[in-house]
């Protein structure tokens, strides 16, 4: 009996991608680390300095503050996006025409870019001519995002939930809509609650879905940036400065490419590990869930 030889072409198809994310991935990536451990005092003269710029970054009391804030607005957003996107997922119509057409208007946030969301909200909270401004002043509330960091945090959050609460919405939505009609038949033959119909028949069905939902409003948050610069500029003061900005500070607007780049490797190891630990985290909450008995 003959072996025939194993046909490798089939990995040249495989190469142009590969050719495509060394390009897009790979080699920025090396450049940064390359920056990292290198003080450039020009573009012809180099020092060697290892570890010196990690050290640095560490020690910057900046950047305890920055990813505090980070820390504190990631949080919020998952708290308050997450349910709002279930509630409103299960308020949406399940078939129809009002299904189609809620569909369109929840997702017509999601098609605004960045900047112009910026924009908007700048617009939207001035006293003399956004809506919200104007309304809050009429109420006799002093607000300005501009002037006090509190509202400044508080406008950037809600920016936020406008604009991607419909993600969690959708996401959910599909999840809710894969669930066939016999659980629900079920449920009405037992005669179950509508919690008792959400608890065990509908988030189970949906966590695989959130999951997902939270790991991306997780990792974007985590990386905002285009938004808040453009409604506060990171101000009042540093309010509104979150990791993403304080980097681009470093890198563009004091030219310190080499702490810049050790801090961006230091970005996105925390980005890693917190996603690990948060998949990790709800992986182990869904095990659990799914050995306790039912009442």
């Amino acid at each position: 009996m003959t072996i025939k030889p194993v046909n490798q072409k089939a990995w040249l198809l495989v190469l142009p991608v590969l050719v495509c994310v060394a390009f897009s991935a790979i080699v920025p990536l090396m450049t940064v680390v390359n920056y990292s451990v290198q003080d450039i005092i020009s573009p012809e003269r180099r020092v060697f300095v290892g570890t010196e710029w990690f050290a640095a970054v560490m020690r910057d009391e900046e950047l305890h503050g920055a990813l505090a804030r980070q820390l504190g607005f990631s949080l919020a957003v998952l708290l308050v996006e997450l349910p709002l996107g279930v509630l409103l997922a299960l308020s949406m119509p399940a078939t129809g025409w009002k299904a189609s057409a809620v569909l369109v208007i929840v997702s017509l946030s999601l098609l605004i870019p960045w900047n112009v969301v910026g924009t908007i909200w700048q617009i939207f909270g001035r006293a003399d001519i956004g809506l919200m401004g104007a309304a809050l002043q009429g109420l006799g509330i002093d607000y300005s995002y501009t002037g006090n960091a509190t509202h400044a945090w508080f406008t950037v959050l809600l920016m936020d939930v406008w604009h991607w609460t419909p993600l969690v919405a959708l996401l959910g939505y599909a999840g809710l809509r894969s669930i066939p009609d016999a659980y629900y038949q079920a449920a009405r033959i037992d005669g179950a609650s509508k919690f008792a119909v959400f608890r065990y028949i509908q988030l189970p069905k949906m966590r695989g879905v959130l999951m997902i939902a939270v790991l991306l409003r997780f990792m974007d948050s985590f990386m905002i940036y285009t938004e808040p610069f453009v409604l506060t500029g990171g101000g009042p003061g540093n309010a509104t400065t979150f990791l993403s900005q304080y980097l681009t500070q470093k890198a563009v607007g004091q030219f310190d490419l080499g702490p810049a780049a050790a801090f961006s490797l230091i970005y996105f190891l925390i980005i890693l590990l917190l996603c690990f630990m948060l998949y990790n985290w709800m992986q182990r909450v869904g095990t659990e869930e799914k050995e306790e008995p039912h009442a």
